[in-house]
This record gives structure tokens, C-alpha cells and sequence, in this order.
């Protein structure tokens, strides 16, 4: 767990070297690298996130897929270790939350095996698609809900690709990183 807690902070310290218009620079060439996955041109229901200030911005990616009538769904934080789907349309689907981090405040959804495609962030990837979340495991723990066969893609800064990331027997791989090499 120590080690987990040490890359956390290392990776922290690499987003601060930084400047927000290079990370809002890296942030496009993600959504254009997601735009050319095959599997999001093809997939109906779409699980995305909402970005935190440090996590790679796909909220032009989020927009786009709502104006193309994608169903976009976006996890909002229920408690302390869960999370729950809502359907996102537009911007009016948003509330400003605790912290002053943007909520979806959309439609309940459900339906957790009809989702084509999940496009998670991380504080870490690896090149196996290992996975290192910010340590509270809401992903690992919603993640095993959808579909066994469910296409995951991990979106991150390139600085935040690791080699290697420890790993747990809980934790959820995903099937390729953005950017990877």
C-alpha cells in the first residue's frame, strides 16, 4: 500500500510540473486519439467521467458524443466507497457538487450490461493495462458490475504511463491505455 501511496504523490509532483495550458494541451490530443477508436465510433452507450482539475479534460469528448445522440452516462460519488451512473445530455445535466467539482446530475441509469464502452481516468496506467486510482477503489469496485466483456479504455497524461504499477488481487485492468506507445 505504501508503494501505491509514494506513485501517488510522485505523479501528483509530475502533473505540477506542468502548466495548465500544457495540460490542456495533451488533454485534446486524448479526445483526438479517442476519436479515432473504432470501438467509441461504434459503441451506442458510453461510459465517460466527468474531469477532475488534474485528470486529462474530456469534457470537448463528452459534448461531442452527447451531440452525436450517444447515451453518455457519468458516475457521480454517492458515498465514501460507491458510485452511480446518470444519463448526461448537455451542460444543464451538470450541478456544481462538494468542492466545487462538477456532478451529473442527469437521469438515473441502471442498466449497467448495455454499456458498450467505459473510458476511465487514473493516476497511473501501465503498459499490461494495470491501473492506479486515487486509492479509494471506486472503479474497482463498480467496474466488475458492467459487462465481463465491456471494452475499458484508460485515458492519462503520457507522463502517468508507467512501466509498471503494483498491483492488488482486486483491481481492474483495462484494455488499452490513451495515450500508449
Amino acid at each position: 500500500m505504501t508503494q501505491k501511496k509514494e506513485l501517488r504523490k510522485e505523479i501528483r509532483r509530475r502533473k505540477r510540473a506542468f502548466s495548465a495550458e500544457e495540460l490542456r494541451e495533451m488533454s485534446l490530443f486524448v479526445c483526438e486519439r479517442l476519436l479515432s477508436e473504432d470501438r467509441l465510433k461504434d459503441a451506442n452507450t458510453i461510459m465517460m467521467y466527468y474531469p477532475l482539475g488534474d485528470e486529462v479534460d474530456i469534457s470537448p469528448l463528452i459534448e461531442k458524443m452527447a451531440n452525436e445522440g450517444k447515451r453518455v452516462l457519468l458516475p457521480q460519488v454517492t458515498g465514501d466507497t460507491s458510485m452511480v451512473l446518470r444519463h448526461y445530455t448537455g451542460k444543464g445535466d451538470l450541478t456544481e457538487g462538494a468542492f466545487g467539482i462538477m456532478e451529473p446530475c442527469g437521469e438515473l441509469f441502471t442498466d449497467y450490461r448495455a454499456i458498450d464502452i467505459a473510458i476511465i481516468p487514473g493516476m497511473a496506467f501501465d503498459k499490461n493495462g494495470n491501473r492506479l486510482g486515487r486509492g479509494k477503489g471506486y472503479y474497482d469496485r463498480f467496474l466488475p458490475h458492467l459487462s465481463p466483456d465491456i471494452y475499458i479504455i484508460g485515458v492519462c497524461f503520457p507522463f502517468q504511463l508507467l512501466d509498471e504499477i503494483p498491483t492488488e488481487e482486486h483491481d481492474k485492468k483495462v484494455n488499452i491505455v490513451i495515450p500508449n506507445s
